[in-house]
């Protein structure tokens, strides 16, 4: 196994550097060594100074004849001990690689993020104890100083209010407006007196807060590069903070790649999830996910579909990150433009909608009509006053028999319905035309 693990590293170690020289430097072979991977073959190069060919079709031929055949060609070698053999070996190097790698191990990870959240809740505590303290004897630097980790060293530099004066708050690294008016607020300040004793008290829990404020900055630099070594895709889509939450949550990276990407979505939210389920309503749309910066930076109506095809990509991620060997983010760096390009395609999108409804006004070129006669008045349109003059009898007659084919019942009811206005209106012609009345009746 500790063979193997050198061959796929790419490093010469004792054993093959001592039987290659053995068998090809003593012995002054002059020819090429066929090696298959890159790496090797250039460290065999360097250290034993043997010519190598890599990666040639004739070096590919070559290594599968021998795979074939080296029972045959190595003596006192059977199958069913090479096939074991090998099923062994791929075993214990697979189980190797996967736990017992030490760039692998993601519990430290649950162990630094879940430190990491007690310290939050612990420093938010003493800090606010601090204030309430410390604002008895000094209640006016409370909005004065914000900073949590400022106001612990402020409060351990200066001492006592009267000090305020000759204080050098620079120091500390406050900045001179602040301390303007810190020592403009001491001379006026309403605070009650207090003893040497109660500042040394005060004193000792602002140099808690000060140690255990620089130890979650160093504890959040570890996690970050603990992050970036075991899951670079995850980190670089979410964020350590983000990543590491996630994979405690799943129990590890490795059930962390297992999950589809619904469960991802969701994870965090399990106990939402299951109230929703049980009393019918809407189940949530984000858990975790929610506090990458992706979702926080999109618009509330699509924080849900944005999580979704965020979800969707982090499976992926996790997936190469759990059982590739890559220490660049390079998938990550590609979905992530994607996420990006569907956020700014949705939110088109939406704006569009937005807008269906209003009509745009006419921006058609203006063009200026024709002007009339030089006294003012409009010149006289002969077309306009032109009378459509009605279709010729035949005209008539012919639609009339293609109305009365596609619907005959219901012309013979329309003439025995006619007014007798109707019969008034047509007897003049029959007068007219007499000869032509008769083949109409015939035609009927």
């Amino acid at each position: 196994m500790e063979a193997c693990t050198e061959l796929t590293e790419g490093t010469v170690g004792k054993g093959l550097k001592k039987f290659l020289k053995k068998n090809i430097v003593d012995a002054g072979l002059s020819d090429n060594l066929a090696v298959l991977d890159k790496t090797l073959g250039g460290n065999i190069n360097k250290k034993l100074g043997i010519e190598v060919s890599v990666l040639s079709d004739s070096v590919k031929e070559i290594m599968r004849g021998v795979r074939m055949h080296l029972t045959a060609l190595v003596e006192g070698l059977e199958d069913d001990e090479v096939k074991a053999m090998s099923l062994g070996l791929a075993h214990t190097l697979s189980r190797f690689k996967l736990k017992f790698s030490p760039d692998k191990v993601d519990v430290m990870i649950m162990q630094a993020v879940g430190l990491l959240d007690d310290l939050d809740k612990e420093l938010n505590n003493f800090a606010m104890r601090l204030r309430e303290w410390y604002g008895w004897h000094f209640p006016e630097m409370g909005k004065i100083v914000t900073d949590n980790l400022a106001y612990a060293k402020v409060v351990k530099h200066m001492g006592l209010r009267p000090k305020a004066k000759e204080t050098d708050f620079s120091k500390v690294g406050v900045p001179e407006d602040i301390a303007g008016e810190v020592k403009a607020s001491a001379e006026t300040s309403m605070g009650t007196e207090i003893t040497t004793e109660d500042l040394a008290n005060i004193h000792t829990l602002a140099e808690r807060v000060i140690e255990l404020t620089e130890y979650r900055i160093s504890l959040a630099e570890y996690l970050k590069l603990r992050m970036n070594a075991i899951a670079p895709n995850l980190t670089y889509m979410v964020g350590e903070l983000v990543g590491a939450r996630l994979i405690s949550q799943a129990g590890s990276l490795m059930s962390l790649a297992k999950h589809p990407s619904s469960t991802v979505q969701i994870l965090g939210a399990e106990k939402a999830l299951f109230r929703a389920l049980k009393t019918k309503k809407a189940t949530p749309k984000y858990g975790l996910i929610y506090h990458a910066s992706l979702v926080g930076q999109s618009a509330p109506a699509l924080k849900g579909k944005i999580s979704r095809v965020l979800a969707a990509k982090l499976s992926l991620c996790c997936r190469v990150d759990a059982l590739g060997d890559q220490t660049e983010p390079t998938l990550g760096r590609e979905y992530k433009e994607y996420v990006e390009k569907r956020l700014a395609t949705l939110e088109e999108g939406g704006m569009r909608s937005l807008t269906k409804g209003i009509s745009k006004p006419a921006t058609g070129k203006y063009e200026k009509q024709s002007s009339g006669s030089r006294s003012g008045t409009a010149q006289y349109n002969k077309d306009a006053d032109v009378v459509e003059e009605p279709a010729p009898k035949k005209k008539r007659k012919a639609s009339a028999d293609a109305e009365g084919a596609e619907e005959p019942v219901k012309k013979k009811k329309k003439r025995k319905e006619s007014t007798a206005e109707e019969e008034e209106a047509a007897e003049p012609v029959k007068k007219k035309k007499k000869k032509k009345a008769a083949p109409v009746e015939e035609d009927e």
